[in-house]
C-alpha cells in the first residue's frame, strides 16, 4: 500500500485521543502545558513543504504519551495534517519501520510530501531520552532475579512520571523533531 493510502486510513488525532484508555490524561497534560518555542521561520519552512505525518502508536506506550502532544503542537503551528495508526492493527506498515531492524518500537512518525513520498522518519524517542531510558534500565537487576519484575514496574512508572513532568524532556523531543524536519 502507498503511504498516501496509509495516511487516509489513519484516525485524526482527536479520534485517537478520545479512544485512549491508558495514557490519555498524561498525554493531555503534556499537550496542555507544552508551549512551543518562538520559531516562526521554522514553522513557515515546514508549512511551505506541505508535509503530513503518519503516526504509528498505541495508547499504552509511554513514549507515545510524551512525543505525540509535542508533534501535535508542532503540526498546529506548521499546518501539518496528522493521522494516527495503531501499530498492532497495521503491522504491514510497522514492519517497514522496525527499530534496529527488529523491534516494533513506537511511536514512529513518518513524514510525507504531497505525493505521498517519505521525506523523513522520526522515532521512537529523542537521543536524550534514549540515554535516560538506557541509564534507568542499567540499574535493573538481572532478568532471572526474583525482584526483576517488581523493579522493572517501578522503573517504568518512574520513566512515565518523568516524561509527564520533566519539561526539559518535552523540549528535547521538540528539538529532535525540528532537527529531523529541517532535513526533510
Amino acid at each position: 500500500m502507498h503511504l498516501n493510502q496509509w495516511f487516509e486510513r489513519g484516525m485524526n488525532p482527536d479520534t485517537y485521543i478520545e479512544s485512549m484508555e491508558k495514557n490519555k490524561e498524561d498525554l493531555l497534560h503534556i499537550y496542555d502545558h507544552f508551549s512551543l518555542p518562538v520559531d516562526d521561520a521554522f514553522f513557515n519552512e515546514i508549512r511551505e513543504k506541505n508535509l503530513r505525518a503518519i503516526v504509528l502508536t498505541e495508547d499504552w506506550c509511554g513514549d507515545a504519551m510524551l512525543n505525540i502532544p509535542i508533534l501535535l503542537k508542532l503540526s498546529e503551528a506548521a499546518n501539518m495534517q496528522v493521522r494516527m495508526l495503531l501499530r498492532d492493527q497495521n503491522l504491514e506498515l510497522m514492519d517497514q519501520y522496525l527499530t534496529n531492524g527488529k523491534a516494533r518500537s513506537i511511536p514512529i512518525f513518518v513524514f510525507i510530501n504531497e505525493n505521498g513520498e517519505e521525506v523523513a522518519k522520526w522515532g521512537p524517542r529523542a537521543a536524550e531520552l534514549q540515554q535516560f531510558v538506557d541509564h534507568s534500565r542499567a540499574s535493573l537487576p538481572p532478568q532471572d532475579a526474583q525482584d526483576h519484575d517488581e523493579k522493572a514496574k517501578e522503573m517504568y512508572l518512574f520513566i512515565s512520571k518523568s516524561y509527564r513532568d520533566n519539561q526539559d524532556f518535552w523540549l528535547a523531543v521538540y528539538n529532535s523533531l525540528k532537527e529531523t524536519l529541517a532535513k526533510a
